[in-house]
């Protein structure tokens, strides 16, 4: 399993959304992703990321560290084909 194609995955995929608190959006450059567990056809994934929040005028107001686990489930060529959060 290839650990690149998974941060890939989530650099671009809408899921990370769901760990973001106060309606801002993921920063991709502070996106980490760590494999957990490794198994046939996909992963666990443990993912961090500084969420930006923004004040009316566009300007950054701040930022907050989020994270959250992620199921990664992969075909045979290694390709990510979903990912579901994890309690």
């Amino acid at each position: 399993m290839d650990v690149s194609r998974i941060e890939q995955y989530f650099a671009k995929t809408p899921a990370l959304a769901a760990l973001c608190s106060q309606n801002g959006w993921p920063d991709g450059d502070s996106l980490k992703v760590e494999v957990l567990e490794r198994g046939p056809g996909g992963a666990v994934c443990a993912v961090s990321f500084d969420e930006i929040l923004v004040e009316g005028a566009g300007c950054v107001a701040g930022r907050v560290p989020c994270w959250g686990r992620f199921r990664v489930l992969t075909d045979a060529a290694g390709d990510v084909v979903s990912a579901e959060r994890e309690a």
